[in-house]
């Protein structure tokens, strides 16, 4: 694969619209589709937005932003979407019934040599993927948004051609993202791993009172993604000295709460009508800042602190290359 290849992007959500920014802009010609033209008109705005808050950084050139528009087109259909892509990817809801649908109007639609890829999480597509296209899908997962945040879970399912997954990985070194290719899928990865074993610890301390958003989100600030924005995890380990961290582990009088499928004070946000940041209030309240407001200052935020750790890490490497 190569900037030549034709790309289709089916769901023009808050993932899809920031695939379809990263694709245009390694040049590819990108076909953005939905089944809400509501939501494509959006896209577009929400995809020229984040370019001119690049730019405004000092992130990309201003006069780049009309040729990468000019690269994204739009679809009504899916299968208008798809009849010229080389590569589908498919960012629709984690839906069994909904996905289904989408991956058979994409085996009758696609090029007989189109490959198919999805950006689920935690759902196993492949036994829902047509036997058409098992030969040549597999998994591209993203994080928002994907524009910055560089890193790809790549995975194959069990039919899938051994070659795709490589050229996928190929394809998004060349990009300059941080894939990480596995020999199968693992619900969650990695990183969405670890989040939802965080996740289910910060519902624990929320939903019996022991601390407050504040708290939580101050701790992970300035205590956890500091040090782990430049050293990970386990090389933090290593800075700690192992012979530490066994003792905790031996000295450990608390244990991780055991999963449930719910938090009483994230039901209780969403039955009064908290959705987030899109809708000014969740965690905490947004006041009158509006999405594209906070989505911009988001960005700015996140492009500094790519910034700063790229750079730390080129001038004070803590390994060997």
């Amino acid at each position: 694969m190569d900037s030549n290849t034709r790309i289709s992007i089916i769901g023009a959500g808050l993932m899809g619209h920031g695939l379809a920014l990263v694709h245009a802009q390694a040049g590819h010609q990108v076909t953005l589709q939905d089944i809400s033209a509501t939501q494509l008109t959006l896209a577009l705005d929400l995809i020229r937005n984040a370019m001119q808050t690049m730019a405004d950084t000092g992130h990309m050139s201003p006069g780049d932003i009309d040729p990468i528009m000019g690269r994204i087109h739009t679809a009504p259909t899916l299968e208008e979407a798809v009849e010229e892509a080389d590569m589908v990817i498919e960012v629709v809801v984690e839906n069994v019934e909904v996905k289904t649908q989408v991956y058979q109007q994409i085996e009758a639609a696609a090029k007989p040599d189109a490959i198919m890829v999805s950006n689920t999480s935690y759902l196993d597509v492949f036994p829902l993927i047509p036997a058409g296209l098992q030969k040549r899908s597999a998994i591209t997962h993203w994080y928002t948004p994907p524009y910055i945040i560089d890193l790809v879970d790549i995975a194959p399912g069990p039919e899938t051609d051994p070659s795709i997954p490589e050229a996928l990985n190929t394809l998004y070194q060349n990009m300059g993202k941080k894939p990480v290719l596995f020999k199968r899928f693992i619900p969650g990865y990695v990183a969405n791993r670890l989040q939802s074993a965080m996740a289910l610890e910060i519902s624990h301390l929320i939903d019996d009172g022991w601390a407050t958003a504040d708290d939580i989100d101050t701790s992970i600030k300035y205590g956890l993604a500091l040090r782990m924005a430049t050293m990970g995890a386990l090389m933090k380990a290593d800075f700690t000295g192992l012979d530490m961290t066994q003792r905790a582990m031996a000295n450990m009088t608390y244990y991780p709460p055991e999963p449930k499928p719910n938090s009483p004070t994230l039901d209780a946000m969403i039955a009064e009508g908290k959705q987030g940041v899109m809708n000014g209030s969740g965690y905490f309240d947004y006041g009158d800042m509006s999405p594209t407001e906070l989505f911009r200052n988001r960005d700015i935020g996140l492009l500094r602190m790519k910034a700063e750790v790229d750079s730390v890490e080129k001038d004070l490497p803590l390994k060997p290359e």
